[in-house]
């Protein structure tokens, strides 16, 4: 049962996050051999407070 992590700061709509899920299932359940209902789909909406690039927040980048 693959399961994929998907972090990314907030702001998507429910609507980008259901089309990201099934684009993600199809293209894992077809590469890994497994079927889409056994392909798990986690979203963790980050705040941009919690990341970092080189050094620097996030939330303190223009």
């Amino acid at each position: 049962m693959p399961i994929v992590r998907v972090e990314m700061w907030p702001g998507r709509t429910h609507a980008q996050k259901a089309e990201l899920a099934r684009a993600i299932t199809e293209v894992v359940a077809s590469i890994a051999k497994t079927t889409p209902e056994e392909t798990i789909v986690i979203f963790q909406d980050v705040p941009k407070e919690n990341w970092a690039r080189g050094g620097v927040l996030a939330s303190d980048q223009r």
